[in-house]
């Protein structure tokens, strides 16, 4: 086979991508996209064994995050960038090495490459399947994608100024670990369960990262329609990106509307003084072959889900910055101060038309953990009488598949007693829907970005202690999560670390778990998939 990578939920035939990715990423892109991983694990070694102190290896830090999150399904496609950030980093890796001057490394703290052709080369002999044992080539790449979305997360806070030396130093003891041969599958399920640990932190650390710099999310009336001037869309998860591009666009006459993953942008107060934030283009991530048609101005990706576009026009008005790439589209680099110039976007925009309206209306979110909370007694009084039954976590990720479906027909089929709590794209299957309200209390709660699913975490945590439970399964909270690319992946982590049991996960298991290790995760912590709607409602609402 030419690549395999089954990383993401949409993976060929629920086993892998052995021509090209569904995501579309080619043989190349996967390629270098294995040997950097491989190169992070060879840095990481060198850290372990040579006992680095990390907070004195700041930038190999950073790139190692980066390094990660540049591998994250739909994040980078241009091969060029890839190669260069291989190049950059096998650097690292052998200044550090001659740093500490330990030998006997694994052949991933060592190895040579020059050129695109060796690295390629390479490639094929360190990628997933390298690993021959069914089980450990599982829970490995279990680790290593939840490691990936754990970067993602702590990228985002770094670039913020919020650092923790203790997850760096996680990161690194995880990804050598994927390298020993002595590890058992209990040695790794037990890391798997630790990654989640960690990720819980990486997830309060952003939390942190954005609540200090951006104000606690507040209820917000979002707008889905148009204005008349030009505009930008931004797309994907770096809320600094967005302030950057805020204030460069103010008083230009250029509009700024949210895509995708950046809606939660408009619940945080301080965005709210920028009247050029104009609102929420569009749905999903995966809808953006039409949308971006419509919208006609640039659009700027911060983070994933780039879809290659398959317009020419289209890809001339793509922008990258971050972990992100495409051939052919310009890539904007911070500063060595972390400024980054969005001049170019916006003397593009002022030269197209503005964006072509395609709905109306408002939709509301801003239901994270301090919002929740200065409702809390108003939601326990509703579970006390009897208003709400039940709550239902529907956080996770949006995908192409037409069985995601089932999403929109369960929210709509949920009784009127019931309230969705979500977080991520997965929200786009429903919350546009007229689904009402019990006592004012919407039934749809939108705590944001996927990495917000820590909000849903104190929400149910609070919810415990408020009903004096000892254990977060006996809440009136049932799970039914969706997912796609790997920052779902820590998130289901994080969760299983917190104790969380009996979580439905769709609408397909991880292609990447092997019969016994999702023998495993149903016996110990009961993982499920999903079966139709209503045989799910009933089997929810039954327990």
């Amino acid at each position: 086979m030419s690549m395999f990578c089954y990383q993401c939920q949409e993976t060929a035939k629920n086993t892998g991508c052995q021509v090209k990715g569904v995501c579309g990423k080619n043989e190349e892109v996967a390629k270098l996209q294995d040997l950097l991983i491989y190169t992070v694990k060879g840095i990481s070694e060198v850290v372990v064994k040579g006992k680095l102190v990390v907070k004195d290896i700041e930038e190999a830090n950073y790139e190692v995050l980066n390094s990660l999150f540049m591998t994250i399904t739909n994040a980078n496609f241009d091969e060029d960038s890839l190669e260069k950030q291989i190049n950059k980093m096998l650097k690292f890796r052998d200044e550090l090495r001659e740093k500490t001057g330990i030998s006997g490394l694994h052949d991933a703290a060592c190895f040579t490459v020059n050129g695109r052709e060796e690295m390629l080369a390479k490639a094929a002999t360190v990628g997933v399947l390298a690993t021959e044992n069914d089980d450990i080539r599982s829970l490995r790449e279990m680790i290593v994608y939840g490691l990936k979305g754990m970067a993602a997360y702590v990228e985002h806070a770094f670039n913020l100024g919020k650092k923790d030396e203790e997850i760096y130093s996680f990161i690194y003891e995880a990804l050598a670990a994927t390298l020993d041969d002595g590890l058992t599958a209990d040695d790794l399920v037990a890391l798997t369960l630790r990654t989640g640990e960690y990720g819980v932190k990486a997830m309060a650390l952003l939390d942190e990262a954005n609540t200090s710099k951006y104000g606690n999310p507040e209820i917000t009336e979002v707008n889905i329609g148009v204005g008349k001037n030009p505009a930008i869309l931004i797309s994907g998860h770096d809320l600094k990106d967005l302030e950057q591009l805020l204030e460069q666009t103010a008083g230009t006459g250029v509009d700024v509307y949210t895509h995708s993953e950046m809606l939660p942008a408009h619940y945080y107060p301080a965005f709210k003084k920028y009247d050029h934030f104009v609102g929420n283009y569009g749905n999903a991530w995966w809808k953006q072959l039409s949308e971006f048609e419509s919208f006609n101005g640039p659009i700027l990706f911060t983070t994933n889900c780039i879809v290659p576009p398959k317009s020419e026009e289209v890809r001339k008005r793509i922008f990258t910055t971050g972990s992100t790439g495409f051939p052919g589209c310009p890539h904007i680099e911070a500063d060595q101060n972390g400024r980054k110039d969005f001049s170019e976007i916006i003397k593009l925009a002022k030269t197209l038309k503005a964006p072509e309206e395609i709905e109306t209306g408002k939709i509301v979110g801003g239901f994270a953990h301090e919002q929740v909370f200065a409702l809390a007694d108003k939601v326990v009084e509703a579970v006390k009488s009897g208003a709400i039954k039940k709550f239902f976590v529907m956080a996770g990720c949006d995908g192409r598949m037409k069985s995601r479906e089932y999403y929109t027909e369960f929210a709509q089929k949920l009784p009127q007693d019931t309230v969705i709590l979500t977080a991520g794209c997965a929200k786009y299957r429903y919350n546009k829907l007229p689904l009402g309200d019990i006592g004012g209390i919407p039934r749809v709660l939108d705590a944001g970005q996927c990495n917000d699913s820590y909000s849903l975490v104190l929400i149910a945590l609070k919810l415990k202690e408020v009903f004096g439970f000892d254990d977060v399964n006996e809440l009136p909270i049932a799970y039914n999560i969706s997912w796609y690319e790997q920052k779902a992946v820590i998130v289901l982590l994080a969760l299983l670390y917190l104790g969380v049991k009996n979580i439905h996960l769709g609408p397909t298991l991880p292609g990447f778990l092997s019969p016994n290790v999702a023998k495993v995760l149903v016996e110990k912590f009961g993982i499920a998939g999903i079966k139709s709607v209503d045989e799910d409602i009933e089997l929810f609402l039954g327990e």
